[in-house]
């Protein structure tokens, strides 16, 4: 079997691109991947042009391993988000591909299920305005859905200056949340590396009594070394820290794990290379007793493969899902997810990943002109279209 075409379908919504990879082969099976690569969709596109060509076209797509390892080193060139994403829009195609060949879901064919259902969260659902009674009722909403563990970013659009004031509203937002939840789903705190570490941890104190998760990359993610000084003056809260969304190979966890700076990791399928690639890191982050918490901001494709890499990993912990608080038409994308009852998805039980996406609903979706930002008033909104691209 051969890789005969390539195709991109570029999907729009208010926030983010969704760029869908059509993968076909010569024997007419077809697997896709997706991949949301914030602010860099055309970049994405411009690398996939050159390096599909060289890396992908004639390639046996169940030889998973020589396609990756080329596309990482033949350039020679050092891996980053864009290339790491291209790599794992393929990758996670060639698994969809294999799956269908051998008519089985792909957990099955990467050593098989150690669970027999899927912890998942909620992002995304706070769209609403920054007051504590808008929280409040949207995440009672999320309860509605089925989620038992949501996450949120309380933090407005502050970036190292952090007030007293700012302080409050915050405070009062998390109050709010966990009053809407009770006390026992999970709130998870999630803080875009906006702080520096004392501010980070004098954060964490203050929050500590409404009994959080876990605090999400406290600080910007270059400095491995300040992430340890949060840790290591959290832990006597009893609180986890995690991090990872933003490191894009295996080669650059290494210092994390030595320095042992976290106690969760979230890499992104999406990002850092696809299944084979993530699985390797739980792997080596058991050995440090990490457990794994993907991050997934992607469309449900990716979503899928997620929960594929979910039930054959040990070391698992909790997905993440936007696609139940995003457009209905993103979901409508590619049909086929399990849905999410009491905090847990079942495993996927269909040939390949599990999904089957519908090309129709992309073309009446194109993707958007727009830039997110992370650090600008009202973000939580995610509105950020201006037209189409």
């Amino acid at each position: 079997m051969k890789i005969t075409k390539v195709t991109p379908l570029v999907l729009g919504t208010t926030w983010r691109n969704l760029a869908y990879f059509k993968v076909e082969t010569d024997e007419g099976l077809v697997g896709y991947g997706d991949a949301r690569a914030i602010n860099k969709t055309q970049a994405l596109l411009g690398y996939m042009a050159e390096a599909v060509p060289y890396y992908v076209l004639g390639h046996d797509p169940f030889n998973i391993e020589m396609l990756v390892q080329r596309m990482m080193r033949e350039d020679y060139a050092r891996a980053g988000e864009v290339a790491m994403t291209g790599i794992a829009v393929i990758e996670m195609a060639c698994w969809d591909i294999i799956g269908k060949a051998l008519n089985q879901p792909v957990y099955r064919l990467l050593g098989g299920a150690v669970r027999d259902k899927i912890k998942v969260y909620a992002n995304g659902w706070y769209r609403v305005e920054r007051t504590a009674d808008a929280f409040h009722a949207a995440a009672k909403k999320v309860i509605e859905k089925g989620y038992r563990a949501l996450k949120f970013d309380p933090f407005g659009a502050s970036f190292y200056d952090f007030d007293r004031q700012e302080m409050r509203i915050t405070t009062s937002l998390v109050e709010a949340v966990r009053d809407a939840v009770g006390p026992d789903v999970e709130i998870l705190i999630e803080m875009h590396g906006r702080f520096t570490p004392s501010g980070a941890v004098a954060i964490a104190n203050d929050l500590a009594s409404f009994k959080p998760g876990w605090y999400e990359e406290p600080v910007p993610p270059e400095n491995l070394k300040a992430l340890k000084k949060v840790m290591d003056a959290v832990a006597p809260l009893g609180i986890p820290v995690a991090t990872g969304e933003r490191i894009h190979t295996i080669y650059e966890f290494r210092e994390l794990f030595e320095l042992q700076a976290a106690d969760v990791i979230q890499p992104d399928i999406t990002h850092f290379g696809g299944l084979l690639s993530m699985k390797k890191l739980a792997g080596w982050a058991d050995a440090y007793y990490m457990l794994m918490a993907p991050h997934n901001v992607a469309g449900p494709v990716a979503t899928a493969a997620a929960y594929h890499f979910a039930a054959v990993t040990t070391n698992f912990m909790i997905q993440e899902n936007f696609n139940d608080f995003d457009a209905a038409y993103v979901n409508e994308s590619a049909p086929g997810l399990p849905p999410v009852v009491e905090g847990y998805v079942a495993l996927p039980d269909a040939p390949g990943l599990g999904v089957t996406v519908d090309e129709d609903v992309i073309a009446a979706h194109p993707g958007q002109a727009m830039h997110f930002n992370l650090f600008q008033k009202d973000w939580h909104k995610r509105d950020m279209t201006a037209g189409e691209q």
